[in-house]
């Protein structure tokens, strides 16, 4: 494999500390490395994966790695990327393309590093790579087998791509798995979101008002976390059914213009663009805090801000102060980009467990069904998820009931006596 391009390979023995320290967090994908070890499923293939680069998206490249795979990774978001934990995963036999706040144009570039080692299955996080081999890399389409991807807005790139016919391979969509959405995306997403936003700017959440435009699995997370630490909560939503959702969880509903006037935080969690805009920056009041939980910058739009804005300051680390004409300042945290991984550490250890463990069994999945997957998106196999909420449960001990064959039969027929 070609040599990594990172910040600065001195900070490898940090890094493999962090690496390690979730590894002891993560069970089920320590079990499923010792299964990788032993079968060897990827052994000589190459993997591409595209992720936020933090300690536990490494020990995922490492447990590929550990099936035989040889794995070129790049950052997903500049921001999230930690370069110690790029220097670690480098000296653990990975190659590794990025680099924390790199430009634009140097995180397009690491993208094309990882499909020039010329991938067979990849891992990918808001489409990038994909996009990229259907668009400027398309001599690289032969060799693809593959995938999987992470996140709501991915996978709204791939069922575009889909509809056109286009779309050249098979994607696993790892997000609408069970124990993606259920447990990552609202417990994951609705921890680490909050913990973003208060290690940012070390103020409370409690007898403030919170406007959480989305009301997705994301958007309930974030709610309840937000509940539970003592806020007043409004939703806002185009979805009528998760707006009625909404209010049956005990928040108030409102469009976001009108929630603009009432808000001291707003998170966005809707994979859409332009959520807050103008109009809702004009009427919200001074000190209103703007952070986005969606994939990427574009809920909350900067340019409305930047241009209404009269000055512009950093605040403090994470915190850009817009003060408008009228004297009112709107604060925007990690510059509009994913407050809970380009403020925080993203997601808690034990939730990516589960995840990771769905993006490697669907790898090792596409890699087994090779060509006899259509080129469309693909829902996570049931006995996948059901193999992996076995392992989380395994690991902490717990047992549960299983039917009997005299209720197996019962739950198969229609006929009962």
């Amino acid at each position: 494999m070609p040599e990594s391009i990172i910040r600065d390979y001195g900070w490898a023995e940090e890094g493999v500390l962090k690496i390690q320290w979730v590894q002891d967090h993560m069970p089920i994908l320590k079990e499923i490395r010792r299964d990788f070890e032993t079968r060897q499923p990827f052994k000589g293939k190459r993997v591409g994966i595209c992720l936020h680069l933090e300690a536990k998206t490494a020990y995922l490249a490492t447990v590929i790695k550990a099936g035989g795979a040889e794995v070129a990774v790049c950052g997903s978001n500049p921001l999230s990327t930690q370069d110690d934990v790029c220097a670690g995963l480098v000296s653990l036999g990975v190659t590794v393309y990025a680099r924390h706040g790199c430009p634009p144009e140097e995180y397009t570039s690491f993208l094309h590093k990882v499909l020039d080692t010329r991938p067979h299955l990849i891992i990918d996080d808001g489409g990038d790579l994909v996009h990229l081999l259907h668009t400027e890399r398309k001599e690289l389409l032969p060799d693809i087998i593959g995938g999987a991807e992470e996140t709501t807005t991915g996978i709204l790139r791939l069922k575009a791509m889909e509809r056109d016919g286009v779309l050249a391979f098979p994607m696993v969509a790892v997000n609408d798995g069970y124990c993606k959405h259920l447990f990552d995306n609202r417990y994951g997403t609705g921890q680490s979101t909050w913990d973003g936003i208060m290690r940012t700017t070390n103020l409370t959440i409690c007898g403030k008002t919170v406007v959480v435009a989305g009301y997705g699995w994301c958007g309930k997370g974030i709610a309840a976390r937000a509940k539970g630490l003592g806020a007043r909560v409004i939703v806002t939503e185009v979805n009528p059914i998760h707006a009625n959702e909404a209010l049956m969880d005990g928040f108030e509903v409102m469009p976001m213009v009108e929630a603009a006037k009432y808000g001291d935080i707003f998170v966005t969690a809707t994979g859409c663009a332009n959520v807050i805009r103008g109009e809702h920056f004009k009427v919200m009041k001074d000190g209103a805090i703007l952070a986005n939980a969606g994939h990427f910058d574009v809920e909350i739009n900067k340019k409305d801000l930047q241009a209404m804005a009269q000055t512009r300051r950093v605040a403090r680390r994470n915190v850009e102060e817009f003060r408008l004409p009228d004297g009112r300042r709107l604060y925007l945290l990690a510059e509009g980009r994913l407050v809970n991984i380009a403020a925080a550490d993203g997601h808690p250890a034990e939730i990516m467990d589960l995840t990771f463990a769905l993006q490697a069994l669907s790898l090792d999945y596409v890699l087994k069904n090779k060509g006899q997957l259509p080129p469309k998106v693909i829902s996570v196999p049931w006995e996948i998820d059901r193999e992996v909420a076995s392992l989380r449960l395994r690991s902490l001990g717990v047992k549960i009931d299983t039917l009997t064959p005299e209720q197996e039969k019962y739950l198969a027929s229609w006929r009962h006596d």
